[in-house]
């Protein structure tokens, strides 16, 4: 089959791999209908991640199922499924607790991304989840895997709750997916931080405040814009170190200015990727993966901080049923929906911040 495959830093091809099989009873062999290049591959992307040559890319996956392992009861061969990007078992306490995001079993694990025509999905019972039928909203239905479930996310971390606001640093994918959730849960004001033009654009068209970075220190924008008090919760949709820039220095400033923006007592919610190393692989205690920030300030503050791998599989039923019923449209950050084949290009574009690359969308079954 084919596959986008990591050759080396800033270096990925459209290879001929082997097709997946059945390994474990518990497993499905999924066609894959639709996939995307999502920030956390643009570290692979970039070489840091540690990922070997021939590694297969791609966790935000939607396809139809093609062969059932024995063990699998709530799956049939046709059913269409969108698959969570954190792998969960299903069964560890972790995971019967609610966060699958921090699966005890095989979360860690490494394994086959979904950037190709095929993929075995494991633990398929718990990590396939039922769509409907047919082709519609394709589009929509894929980023459950991963980045609309992850603004979502963002916003529990922070613990948002109706009628409060919300400033959010980064007008990324999932910076734009915090801001969408947070109106989705009626509050009050979001306020999105960002220097992109065109992402800010993006800000203003669902309806929430855009925040020029180039005009100024944002913090003290957002102050004014709140008559002083600053939001009642933040969520920093940037990640660390920041996809396309050297080091963490972007990543701290960000952090550090919206510290500076969420008034005492407020709530903080990290939901983006944290990688340690270079783009050169290597780790480093006082490089990639150590974040200098005003801790002192958080601290007298009284700040509340929430990090922690998404757990989609907590969310993703209802954020499903909201697009089944037209109540989300999530979607509205795909920039590109192109063939397999042209992944590599998609790659370089992407991480490179060309102007209209917000969230590419591959087509394996696409001419």
């Amino acid at each position: 089959m084919r596959a986008v495959v990591y050759r080396a830093p800033f270096e990925v091809a459209v290879e001929e791999v082997p097709d997946p099989r059945i390994e474990q009873p518990n497993d499905v062999i999924v066609r894959i209908t639709s996939t995307c290049i999502c920030a956390a591959d643009l570290y692979v992307y970039e070489g840091r991640t540690g990922a070997e040559p021939g590694t297969v890319l791609g966790h935000e996956n939607l396809g139809v199922v093609e062969e059932v392992g024995a063990g699998v009861t709530a799956l049939e061969q046709g059913d269409r499924v969108v698959l969570p990007f954190t792998v969960a078992c299903g069964f560890c306490r972790n995971c019967r607790a609610g966060s699958t995001g921090s699966c005890l079993t095989v979360a860690p694990a490494p394994r086959a991304g979904g950037q190709a025509e095929y993929l075995r999905v494991p633990f398929a019972d718990v990590n396939c989840l039922p769509l409907p039928a047919g082709t519609d909203r394709e589009s929509d239905y894929v980023l459950l895997s991963d980045v609309f479930p992850t603004g979502y996310h963002g916003c529990r971390l922070a613990g948002l709750s109706p009628g409060e606001t919300v400033a959010v640093y980064g007008a990324g994918p999932v910076g734009l997916m915090a801001a969408y959730c947070a109106l989705l849960c009626g509050a009050s004001g979001v306020f999105v931080v960002d220097s992109r033009p065109e992402r800010l654009a993006m800000v203003r068209d669902i309806g929430a405040v855009a925040v020029d970075s180039s005009a100024g220190d944002p913090a003290q924008q957002i102050a004014d814009l709140t008559g002083g008090e600053g939001t009642d919760t933040g969520v920093d949709a940037v990640g660390f170190p920041a996809p396309g820039t050297g080091e963490g220095e972007e990543s701290a400033a960000v952090l550090d200015q919206l510290v500076r923006t969420v008034r005492p007592t407020g709530g903080l919610g990290l939901p983006g990727p944290c990688v340690r190393r270079g783009p050169d692989g290597a780790v480093a205690d006082a490089g990639p993966g150590t974040l200098p920030v005003t801790i002192h300030t958080l601290v007298e503050k009284g700040l509340r901080l929430g990090t922690g791998r998404t757990d989609v599989r907590r969310y993703d039923r209802q954020l499903r049923d909201l697009i089944t019923e037209g109540r989300a449209r999530p979607s509205f950050v795909v920039s590109h929906e192109l063939p397999l084949d042209q992944a590599p290009d998609a790659y370089r574009r992407s991480a490179q911040r060309v102007d209209g690359y917000t969230k590419v969308l591959l087509r394996p079954d696409a001419a």
